[in-house]
């Protein structure tokens, strides 16, 4: 099961030329498009601000982006990708993203990578076992899944807990 987040990925662009003069100007704009029309609002911002020959910009905020750090002078394109991949991929992008960092997250790495959303390390370990193993029913009783887990996620998985309790495990590749 995913979790969907509640807000689309935007970041609020200020212009530098009235920020500098103590004047507020700029816009929230929708990551989630094409870079082009990212960079096209943002020299619409510029173009209409209080201040002339106004040229620098930054990021002076972001939301929906689930936990993901943004930085203020994140590339436009860094943005756009981060907020297609958290569109489609949710809390568990973020999860994979923060972990490793966002700069080797890759959407082939992380679908290669991505095991699924689990209550805990050991009910990961209980569905191995039963996918992987022919454990006859008289013997079930007598794994230890908890040690069995310790063993997966000593060298093979990794896991990043959620906000909702949830607990995001990955291969590691």
């Amino acid at each position: 099961m995913q979790t969907k987040q509640t807000t689309t990925p935007k970041i609020y662009v200020a212009c530098l030329a009235a920020y500098n003069n103590g004047r507020l100007h700029g816009v929230w704009i929708d990551a989630n498009q094409e870079v082009d029309c990212i960079h096209e609002g943002i020299q619409k911002m510029l173009k209409s601000s209080p201040e002339p020959f106004a040229e620098e910009w930054a990021i002076h905020d972001y939301e929906g982006f689930e936990g993901l750090e943004i930085s203020e002078y994140e590339s436009i394109e860094g943005v756009a990708r981060y907020a297609e991949l958290i569109e489609e991929h949710g809390e568990a992008y973020v999860a994979y993203a923060s972990h490793i960092g966002v700069d080797y997250a890759t959407e082939e790495g992380f679908e290669e990578a991505y095991q699924g959303e689990w209550e805990s390390e050991e009910a990961f370990a209980e569905h191995i076992a039963d996918e992987t193993m022919d454990i006859p029913e008289h013997l079930q009783f007598y794994i230890d899944y908890e040690k069995f887990s310790r063993d997966l996620f000593i060298n093979d998985y990794f896991s990043v807990k959620g906000d909702n309790y949830q607990m995001f495990v990955f291969r590691h590749i």
